[in-house]
């Protein structure tokens, strides 16, 4: 049988690539990715800011990649349903996750999980931070942030913050204010934000760390003031409003970030694509504005191992909370 040079090379690049440590198919599947729709599953409900900021990186993400990127609601248990499914999808890249800090908050809460958040999922792109802002009735006699400290400080147990449940972002950022400073206030759980903002605008509560999306109408409509924002840095529909730590609580931040994830395994060429069209993305400035009317801020572009290191170091807030606030998933 006659070998040509051609044949020749072709097995010796193949025989390089194995021992190299790249499998042939992932190198294949890489090259030709996408080859049909991406379906993306979001965790939570259709209409709510991370399905908002999902269907508006789809949308956009389509035109780069070639193919449609279809949206799949799929609720239930604080998002972990959604995020288990992603889980144990095939790693190639046409299952992917886009979701919130739910996922660390539900991973900080719970001792039993399904999947594995950190083992089973990689981290590919943060593309969106939303952070709550720190809300008191509009006639409130407290001011500002120091304000309310003070009044905190001096009548223990008489001010009550609510959150949107047990194990939501507002509950866990009410008790990392209150454990920052010492004090004791009560805790009133609601069934959801729109209960919550509904007894703070009737002033039965003092105050909480309403998300920015049901804050931001609310506070133009001058039914609720604004004390601080728990983002680094301002938000960009609320510039006049100062940031945790410009209110005197140094390196207090408290986003829920918004991100895509893939399962555990996902080839890394796939990886590396779909951050470039995140990247794209992130760079239109009609994308900024979608975000920064539904109550978010577009993150910076970055890597999977960027990403990577904010997940870890986010989960090991709430964890840190968590164990030393005694909090409890109901």
């Amino acid at each position: 049988m006659n070998i040509t040079l051609r044949s020749l090379q072709a097995a010796w690049l193949m025989a390089g690539l194995v021992l190299a440590g790249a499998p042939v198919t992932s190198l294949a599947q890489s090259q030709t990715y996408p080859s049909k729709p991406i379906r993306v599953v979001v965790p939570w409900p259709a209409g709510g800011l991370v399905d908002v900021a999902a269907r508006q990186l789809s949308n956009r993400m389509q035109t780069g990649l070639g193919q449609a990127v279809v949206i799949d609601n799929k609720l239930g248990a604080g998002g972990s349903v959604g995020a288990e499914l992603v889980a144990k999808a095939p790693a190639d890249g046409y299952t992917l996750l886009f979701t919130s800090s739910g996922l660390t908050i539900n991973a900080a809460l719970r001792e039993k999980m399904p999947f594995d958040a950190v083992k089973d999922l990689e981290r590919v792109a943060v593309v969106a931070f939303a952070p709550s802002v720190l809300v008191v009735h509009a006639n409130s006699n407290i001011q500002s942030v120091q304000d309310l400290i003070k009044v905190a400080r001096e009548q223990p147990g008489r001010l009550s913050y609510a959150s949107a449940g047990v194990g939501s972002p507002a509950h866990l950022t009410g008790e990392l204010f209150k454990s920052r400073q010492n004090l004791f206030i009560l805790h009133i759980p609601y069934t959801g934000a729109p209960a919550a903002m509904t007894d703070q605008i009737a002033g039965r509560i003092d105050f909480h760390f309403a998300n920015a999306a049901v804050a931001l109408p609310q506070i133009r409509a001058g039914k609720v003031r604004a004390l601080a924002v728990t983002s680094s840095q301002r938000m960009p529909g609320l510039p006049q409003v100062p940031t945790m730590s410009e209110a005197g609580m140094d390196k207090f931040e408290a986003d829920q970030w918004l991100g895509l994830l893939a399962p555990k395994g996902t080839p890394p060429a796939v990886v590396d694509k779909l951050v470039t069209e995140v990247n794209k993305v992130l760079a239109l400035d009609d994308f900024n504005l979608a975000l920064t009317n539904a109550g978010a801020a577009r993150a910076k572009p970055g890597t999977a191992a960027t990403f990577d290191s904010y997940f870890k170091q986010d989960l090991l807030q709430w964890q840190t909370l968590v164990k030393t606030a005694n909090i409890k998933p109901e």
